[in-house]
């Protein structure tokens, strides 16, 4: 078990090295960081013969064997197992990067990101009933865990099944109601919403952000939802007005984020515009509206 002084460095590792970043704004997910991963490994394949890419995978090669050498002799080094665990991902090897993040995972039962990003791993190798296994036993402990519901919800949602999924959000909404465990409905029902907006149910997803912006007035979350969805039904000019008041009202540090999600904001004191080529990639991705709290802007 770690040490309490251990701690600010392990999360350092799992911010910085695996890929949980933006935690506050966009949840726990390393899947895209997995796939570029996955992709940069499939060029360096086809670029095989290139003498700084063999030299470079020998290099991984050693750095994992040397890993391997001390967890053989200390099982439970937190630093070998997070070392293997970085040099697996680099190589592409995301299946192999599985037993020694799970065995992180079982070392710091506390640490909920380790097993978020257990179950995300095993979502990009296909095994489902695994990540599955591994969202459950967070919420298990902490039912109101809204970045491993999110998880499991997404992997319903893969899975063709949406009614599974809306379940899931509806049936921790009400144990809310009805239990005194500590769990933040509003991101809940944001993620509720997200889930009316992923299945084209645009009504539902509409009504529940003007609940929540109307039960927290200084939020901008569910103004920004309603922009994201009247931009995915191609509302253009409903969807602006609703950039921009999502805009003034977010933090400083969101409101780059925000520029980036769409071409229909404008941002009189912006410095830059956007770039075509970057408006056309925001118009074929909406990105999803953040469920955990954000931060409060700094006085």
């Amino acid at each position: 078990m770690s040490s309490s002084s251990d701690k600010p460095k392990q999360k350092t590792w799992i911010l910085v090295v695996i890929g949980i970043i933006v935690v506050a704004f966009i949840g726990v997910s390393v899947l895209p960081f997995l796939n570029s991963v996955g992709n940069q490994q499939q060029a360096n394949n086809s670029t095989s013969s290139s003498p700084s890419t063999e030299q470079q995978q020998q290099d991984l090669a050693e750095q994992a064997q040397g890993y391997e050498a001390v967890l053989e002799k200390e099982p439970e080094n937190e630093s070998a197992l997070q070392g293997l665990i970085e040099v697996r991902i680099k190589q592409g090897k995301i299946e192999k990067a599985l037993p020694p993040l799970e065995k992180l995972a079982d070392l710091n039962p506390d640490e909920d990101a380790y097993r978020i990003l257990l179950a995300q791993a095993k979502q990009q190798v296909g095994d489902i009933e695994g990540a599955s296994n591994a969202y459950r036993r967070v919420l298990d402990e902490k039912p109101g865990n809204t970045r491993a519901l999110q998880g499991l919800v997404d992997l319903l949602l893969q899975q063709n099944r949406p009614e599974a999924a809306i379940g899931e959000v509806k049936d921790t909404l009400e144990l809310a109601k009805n239990s005194n465990t500590e769990i933040d409905t509003t991101g809940l029902k944001l993620l509720l919403a997200q889930v009316y907006g992923r299945t084209e149910n645009f009504d539902g997803a509409i009504a529940l952000y003007k609940e929540v912006a109307e039960n927290n007035p200084n939020d901008f979350r569910p103004i920004l939802g309603q922009a994201l969805v009247q931009q995915q039904q191609g509302n253009k000019e409903a969807a602006k007005p609703l950039y921009e008041k999502a805009f003034e009202m977010a933090p400083a540090q969101f409101k780059d984020q925000i520029k980036q999600m769409t071409p229909l904001l404008t941002d009189k004191n912006a410095s830059q515009p956007q770039q075509s080529d970057q408006q056309s990639k925001t118009e074929e991705k909406i990105e999803e509206i953040p469920t955990s709290e954000p931060p409060k802007p700094q006085q």
